[in-house]
């Protein structure tokens, strides 16, 4: 019996625990810990608006950072294509030009047979042979012409054109009143273009008009009077 009342005692002297909230860390009542818990949250939520600001900022620099490397890559790509057409340009015009010198240099023959055919008087006899001699050369200088042209090297038409600068050399001025004033009217020597490039300026005279008798008269007379007024 007295075992019995000590027990009952024992359960009175208990503190109820469903009144108290249970700490889910050390299951007390009231402790530190759930306190600390609680402290933890409101500070993660007080710092939420200035991690969201600062992963904003982050997102916004890594945007400009892409639109640079994106701009980079562009202007790469565009000098890139740039110096491939630069360089197929530059094969073309070394395949076209690679022999202008070669070219150049080798005008010197037709030169010297054109001089050589032109030399011969057409009204002058000769000989079966001459005749034969002449036709062949005549042949060797179209032949020579024709392999120009098929490497772009053409003869430029002189005679009866406008006196061009870029095209002509004027070597004499010929006084001729049937023509107008800057006209070639003499060759001297031909020129050549090689694909639109000139090859060799011809050498070439250029019409003036003739000067008035009338203007010889008044220097003479000019010239008379001042002797005079000097006697």
């Amino acid at each position: 019996m007295v075992e019995n009342k000590e027990k009952d005692k024992n359960e009175s002297v208990k503190p109820n625990s469903s009144s108290d909230p249970t700490c889910s860390i050390c299951e007390g009542q009231g402790c530190e810990c759930a306190q600390s818990e609680n402290q933890d949250k409101n500070i993660d939520k007080e710092e939420d608006p200035h991690s969201e600001e600062k992963n904003n900022g982050e997102e916004n620099k890594l945007e400009e950072e892409i639109e640079t490397l994106k701009e980079e890559k562009i202007r790469l790509l565009a000098e890139m294509e740039n110096l491939r057409k630069r360089f197929e340009r530059e094969k073309i015009e070394t395949i076209k030009f690679g022999s202008i010198n070669l070219a150049r240099d080798i005008l010197s023959p037709a030169d010297n047979l054109e001089r050589a055919l032109s030399a011969l008087p057409e009204k002058e006899e000769h000989s079966q042979n001459i005749k034969n001699l002449v036709e062949g050369l005549k042949m060797v200088l179209k032949e020579f012409k024709n392999i120009l042209e098929r490497h772009g090297v053409k003869k430029i038409e002189a005679m009866d054109k406008k006196f061009d600068h870029n095209f002509h050399q004027a070597m004499m001025e010929v006084e001729r009143d049937d023509v107008d004033e800057g006209t070639v009217v003499q060759e001297v020597q031909s020129g050549y273009t090689m694909h639109d490039r000139l090859l060799r300026a011809a050498m070439v005279g250029v019409s003036k008009k003739p000067s008035s008798d009338t203007e010889g008269d008044e220097n003479n007379k000019n010239k008379e009077d001042k002797a005079v007024k000097s006697d």
